[in-house]
């Protein structure tokens, strides 16, 4: 596999928020047999399995401090300069200095200022090959805070562009993707799709109680005011009990009237309107109370006594838990803090790499409120939730399609009415009569079982990446 047998991954961000690339050091080490240095930010724990693997090697970078937001706006111009400068210098060190020299960079793009310069200028300097795995495009998340007709816009595609076709080889996410490439970038791109590892798969009863058992105490804390889930627990609840699961013996069993788990995931950013979910739980909660020709007297204290008591509903009660860092993480928790719900509760977390696949195999289904700044990449997130047979209702946009299979294993829904009326008809008499749930979950899992990374990137990601490094040695 060339002269020295190792590779370089180089993500510009968290490497614990970076699965794709985790999952391409791997690979690389697994797959291929190399040494993989990984050079990016701290921050987030990755998995276990990278940082356990001894033929992976974990660079990390000092992270640009963030811009306060009191500064003076006639500073944020010199800092917009300044910042991809210092990490240009930052990044040269680290790949030419910092690591031995690898047969081939593995560059995550984006950002791609000032990466892919970088990237490029070690590759020459150090005689390796130089491949770039396209995840979007770096310029349309940019005007997506500067606006499309920006001059540092306009800038940042040229550099995107120019030192992208620079590359000695490109894989990217999707077909729609490899289009854009192919006809107006002048970039040949192999198709890699995200598929999920090995360690997301449906969790066990056992499982279940024993994470449950884990998050008992945040998920017993609210938002704010009391809610349907912190408010329903009994007080002569036993130790091995929790919201969803209850033991005997040594046989666990899920609560026949237990809320519906509903999970999503999201970098709490502005290509995701988490609003749409917001005013789908508010339609939903509403909606119920009128079927159920409940009005604002009924006795909320009646309610929650009836569900200590074991009481079912034709509609559930819902919980949300939402998981992921971001900036808009504050402000949204903050209108959910002023939301008044009967049937719904939200809980809002971040869990380590090694929980998340079995809360995702825990849950009832899964949202997914992610847009694309591009409409030309797709979202992880869902790939992960159908590798643990969750069944996923998704904002619709132009390539959307090619991950997610309408009735086969999820929904797409475009308004905020339309994702309320979607649960209304998937959890109708949960969990037992909740046909179109179980049809949905029945497809996903019979999907998921076709697809995973190491097929995936055996099959497409490794032949380009042999090729390139050979060609590179000739």
């Amino acid at each position: 596999m060339g002269r020295r047998g190792r590779a370089c991954v180089v993500v510009l961000g968290d490497l614990g928020r970076s699965p794709r690339m985790q999952y391409q050091a791997l690979s690389l080490a697994r797959q291929m047999s190399l040494e993989v240095d990984v050079v990016a930010y701290g921050g987030s724990k990755p998995h276990a399995a990278i940082l356990e693997h001894p033929s992976i090697h974990i660079h990390t970078m000092t992270q640009w401090p963030t811009i306060p937001r009191g500064l003076p706006k006639v500073l944020k111009p010199v800092l917009l300069l300044l910042k991809p400068l210092i990490q240009f210098f930052m990044l040269l060190w680290f790949l030419c200095v910092k690591i031995a020299s690898p047969d081939v960079f593995l560059v995550q793009n984006p950002p791609s200022v000032p990466t892919l310069v970088a990237v490029k200028w070690a590759s020459s300097l150090r005689r390796s090959a130089f491949i770039v795995d396209w995840h979007n495009f770096g310029y349309t998340l940019l005007s997506l805070s500067l606006g499309r007709r920006s001059h540092f816009v306009s800038i940042y595609r040229w550099i995107e562009k120019y030192y992208g076709k620079m590359a000695n080889g490109s894989l990217c996410v999707t077909q729609a993707m490899q289009h854009e490439l192919a006809q107006n970038w002048g970039i040949k791109a192999t198709v890699l799709y995200d598929q999920p590892p090995e360690f997301f798969h449906p969790t066990s009863l056992e499982e279940k109680h024993e994470l449950f058992c884990r998050l008992n105490k945040i998920l017993h804390q609210p938002l704010g005011v009391q809610d349907c889930v912190s408010n329903a627990r009994m007080e002569g609840q036993k130790a091995d009990e929790t919201i969803f699961t209850s033991l005997a013996g040594t046989d666990v069993f899920l609560k026949p009237n237990r809320p519906a788990l509903v999970v999503s995931s999201t970098s709490w950013t502005p290509d995701e309107d988490f609003g749409i979910l917001l005013e789908a739980a508010l339609m939903y909660d509403r909606r119920v109370a009128a079927i159920l020709n409940e009005d604002d007297s009924t006795n909320e204290e009646a309610f929650l006594k009836e569900i200590s008591d074991g009481k079912q509903y034709l509609y559930p009660r819902l919980l949300f838990i939402i998981t992921g860092k971001g900036p808009d993480k504050e402000r949204y928790e903050e209108k959910i803090r002023r939301l008044r719900l009967k049937r719904v509760a939200f809980r809002t977390m971040w869990l380590s790499a090694e929980d998340y696949p079995l809360l995702l195999g825990s849950a009832d289904l899964g949202v997914c409120l992610h847009t694309s700044s591009s409409g030309l990449d797709l979202p992880m997130k869902v790939v992960d939730m159908f590798g643990c047979g969750l069944p996923v209702c998704a904002v619709s946009y132009s390539c959307i399609e090619e991950l997610v299979k309408v009735e086969k294993n999820g929904l797409l829904f475009s308004s905020s009415s339309e994702l309320a009326d979607q649960l209304l008809m998937l959890l109708k008499g949960f969990p037992d009569d909740s046909d179109v749930l179980k049809k949905l979950r029945n497809g996903t899992l019979e999907m998921g079982l076709s697809a995973r990374w190491a097929t995936e990137w055996e099959e497409h990601a490794k032949l380009l990446i042999t090729e390139v490094i050979s060609q590179f040695d000739d």
